[in-house]
């Protein structure tokens, strides 16, 4: 009968565990609990494109703002499989820093964008969720690089190839 207890027991314990896990998740990233299907499409209608690479951990941010739209980004892997060189399609287009933004009007963003800058940029609306002012966190993001094309300020949130 003590087993029984003790196994109950345990259970217990990791299902307030995997509870506090999930709610602590949530809270850090406001995004995962907005549908964001429409802003994405939208990225794409007005020809933004978005450059990373699997192995990016700003890219990774950058897709983890998105939460579960993040796989309707209008995105184009940079690296190949083995993650030491730079596939064709991002050679020609001059990719050097990840994450990079190309917009239908060709200038360029570099570093992660919070999806702020992107709506502005784009003239996307964002979710009435995102843009009351709530979730301030995920709207501002943390840096932004621009390229000659705009302000010309730098950035310490991108990854910068090193092809060997």
């Amino acid at each position: 009968m003590e087993t029984k207890h003790i196994i109950g027991f345990v259970v217990g314990i990791a299902a307030l565990l995997g509870i506090f896990i999930f709610i602590t998740y949530r809270a850090q990233n406001p995004a995962s609990r907005v549908d964001l299907s429409a802003f994405t499409q939208c990225l794409k209608d007005e020809g933004a494109t978005f450059y990373g690479a699997f192995w990016c951990p700003h890219c990774q941010a950058t897709k983890k703002l998105f939460g579960s739209s993040k796989d309707n980004l209008p995105y184009v892997e940079c690296s190949t499989p083995d993650g030491k060189g730079q596939l064709p399609i991002c050679i020609e287009k001059g990719i050097d820093t990840y994450p990079t933004w190309i917009f239908k009007d060709g200038s360029i963003l570099k570093g992660e964008l919070s999806l702020q800058q992107l709506s502005e940029k784009t003239s996307c609306p964002l979710p009435a969720e995102l843009s009351g002012g709530t979730s301030a966190d995920v709207i501002t993001g943390t840096s932004t690089t621009s390229s000659s094309a705009t302000s010309g300020a730098t950035s310490t949130a991108t990854t910068t190839l090193k092809v060997q």
